[in-house]
């Protein structure tokens, strides 16, 4: 099921998405997976990945051209999140903007809704 907004991408996670892809020789048949998964110290964890398989229950986003793709029971989570790719001092890495997180840990790797 294709659903036209639920999950973004910010203008720098997409150049850095698209980088990572010619980096590791990956096709126009891979896309970007997300997902949510048990975890972390505050009990979600994110977790990203480049995918070439969909499954039955699966959720597909589009954002400025970019295909998202995640879980049914993720989307849950996800959804009206960005992903966001930052350079700074305080490190260098993905990182989610997710509204539906109650409380983050620390070093933003987990969350709990």
């Amino acid at each position: 099921m294709k659903i036209d907004s639920g999950i973004y991408i910010s203008d720098k996670a997409k150049e850095r998405v698209e980088i990572l892809l010619k980096e590791e020789g990956r096709t126009a048949a891979h896309f970007l997976r997300v997902s949510v998964v048990s975890g972390g110290c505050s009990g979600l964890s994110y977790k990203m990945d480049f995918d070439t398989t969909m499954k039955p229950t699966d959720q597909v986003f589009e954002d400025k051209g970019m295909k998202i793709v995640t879980d049914f029971k993720s989307v849950l989570y996800l959804f009206n999140t960005m992903l966001d790719y930052s350079e700074g001092l305080n490190g260098k890495g993905f990182h989610f903007i997710n509204p539906n997180a109650s409380r983050t840990c620390a070093c933003g790797e987990s969350f709990s809704v």
